[in-house]
């Protein structure tokens, strides 16, 4: 009797380091759910230019400076599709920013 008590303790352990085995490769298959992934650890804008025409203007984004990039951005979508990055210190972009907020608040 103590033989066999003796040869199942060790299967004891091997089916512990089997069941942890099959838990992480479970845990490693599933998709971590995480934040976004950032498509572009860069700044987007390479130059700017001092304004454009507003009536050309579709869509502003601004993107606060981040570990991606040191300043802020501001790029312009305009309605041909084309897009131009703007200098954020210009008046033009200044005016339309403050523009933006307002418009903002008061919805």
């Amino acid at each position: 009797m103590a033989r066999t008590a003796a040869l199942r303790a060790p299967s004891a352990p091997r089916l512990l380091c089997v069941a942890l085995l099959l838990l992480l490769l479970e845990a490693a298959s599933r998709p971590a759910a995480a934040a976004p992934a950032v498509s572009e650890l860069r700044c987007q804008c390479l130059k700017t230019v001092q304004g454009i025409h507003l009536k050309n203007i579709q869509n502003v984004q601004v993107t606060p400076a981040g570990p991606h990039c040191t300043q802020t951005e501001v790029l312009a979508t305009l309605k041909n599709g084309q897009q131009a990055c703007l200098n954020p210190a210009a008046p033009m972009v200044k005016k339309l920013i403050e523009k933006m907020l307002k418009k903002g608040s008061a919805n």
